[in-house]
């Protein structure tokens, strides 16, 4: 086992509504939906319109600014919809699919014998080269850039996340299959970061070609952001670029099967869901597509990805690309008469002692979205440092991109963080700072004034 990196700060949130490990249904959708705002910059071209027969892998959006970065169907069938927002700001394309799945045939490939552009033509060509993210910024990756280093975190702490090995330990083949081909894209290397508490106990110890380093710690111990910052900080002028586990399997299966497959196991979890579980099926699947895991006559919140970081889609919403988790929560839209003056409060969980949550660690709490207070002054003090594990004043990174300052932007830390780095900063924040838009209004600064 490599050296490991030990995180004294973080924080795991007790909540509960973790999915049993067990597949309670194959999802065969009705209609699925390609969403441009799951990535960040992008502006979109439209490529269908309603009423096309597309197939999977077939292609529907292209990057205006690269157009040989494409945005494939998930599945095969017609086009059903174009959603457009103000201005109209392509939101969504509708795809109601087909019964029986036909897929585009991309040819199976032989990694091994393949060419960094060719590995690169193949990737674009199947509408894969989005599941590659640039740091910084957290943007497409570049097709034109050769990056520092690739990162991949191979575990994860955030909260009621989709176990890796029970989601994909059946993967591992086609993970190393992936490893090999991005391997061949960068000077320096597949960095492959595992938790050291499961090192022997998960399959993906045993991928090849990598540079591993395992680390130990409370969430965000498994954010690729924290891991990166402690393995290779990224400085300015220099970009790395970072994957997933569910896109590496995706990757991998292109390459052996010649298909755009993009299925995933997905965990539906949360306080309000009814057996939290598995289910098979495909990104932007319909809320709807998991009915019998929530009431719906109850008042909830749907997130697709985690409670941290995820996006509130609704109940009529889609998951989104990246994502493996639906988490369902009740909303705390209900005034609590003079809560501050109540300290004794079994239910709840604080990250402090100022309830008397400290008192049963292993309790696990049904939590909710009420914040319990407003915005208020933005205070300077260390309860954010209590929980961020990485060399950085966020404090002073978050007023810097607050004042639209760039000069300190860069000089504390807006190259080395994306929004769920600061995640649990926001979590535990006194101030109630919604600092995660705050860092995506530094970002889109950045965007529009450095690049």
């Amino acid at each position: 086992m490599s050296n490991n990196i030990y995180l004294k700060k973080g924080l795991d949130l007790p909540i509960s509504g973790e999915a049993a490990q067990s597949t309670k249904k194959v999802i065969v959708p009705d209609v699925v939906a390609v969403k441009p705002t799951d990535f960040r910059g992008l502006v979109p071209k439209l490529l269908v319109k309603e009423g096309d027969k597309v197939l999977a892998g077939s292609p529907v959006l292209a990057d205006k600014m690269s157009q040989n970065i494409l945005f494939t169907s998930p599945v095969s069938g017609t086009v059903a919809e174009v959603v457009r927002g103000e201005k109209r700001k392509l939101l969504e394309v509708r795809i109601k699919a087909d019964a029986e799945q036909e897929y585009v045939d991309f040819g199976v490939k032989n990694v091994a014998e393949m060419t960094a552009e060719q590995i690169k033509e193949a990737i674009l060509k199947a509408g894969l080269w989005p599941a590659l993210t640039q740091r910084p910024y957290g943007i497409i990756a570049n097709p034109e850039a050769k990056p520092k280093a690739i990162f991949v975190s191979a575990f994860t702490t955030a909260p009621l996340a989709a176990n890796p090995e029970f989601a994909l330990g059946a993967d591992v083949e086609y993970i190393q299959t992936a490893v090999n081909a991005l391997s061949k894209l960068t000077d320096g290397g597949v960095h492959f970061s595992l938790n050291s508490e499961n090192y022997s106990g998960t399959p993906f110890h045993k991928v090849e070609n990598v540079i591993q380093h395992t680390f130990t710690g409370k969430h965000p111990a498994g954010n690729v952001g924290v891991q990166i910052h402690h393995i290779s900080p990224i400085r300015k002028g220099e970009t790395v670029w970072t994957v997933s586990l569910v896109m590496l399997a995706a990757i991998g299966k292109l390459f052996s099967t010649g298909k755009y497959d993009v299925r995933r196991k997905i965990a539906v979890t949360g306080p309000k869901a009814i057996s939290p579980a598995y289910v098979e099926g495909y990104p932007g699947i319909a809320i709807k597509d998991v009915a019998e895991f929530y009431n719906a006559a109850e008042n909830l919140r749907f997130v697709s990805g985690d409670v941290l970081t995820g996006t509130n889609v609704g109940a009529n919403g889609y998951l989104g690309f990246f994502d493996n988790q639906i988490t369902i929560l009740e909303e705390g839209d209900k005034y609590e008469l003079l809560g501050w003056a109540k300290p004794v409060r079994c239910s709840q969980y604080s990250s402090s002692r100022t309830y008397f949550s400290w008192l049963t660690p292993k309790k696990k709490y049904a939590m909710d979205t009420n914040l319990h207070g407003g915005p208020r002054a933005f205070v300077v003090n260390d309860v954010y440092g209590k929980v961020l594990p990485m060399d950085l004043f966020p404090v002073h990174l978050l007023k810097a991109c607050l004042a639209n300052n760039i000069d300190d932007m860069e000089k504390f830390g807006i190259y080395e963080v994306l929004e769920e780095d600061l995640a649990l900063c926001e979590f535990v924040c006194p101030s109630k700072i919604y600092i995660q838009q705050i860092i995506t209004d530094g970002i889109a600064l950045m965007l529009k004034e450095m690049c």
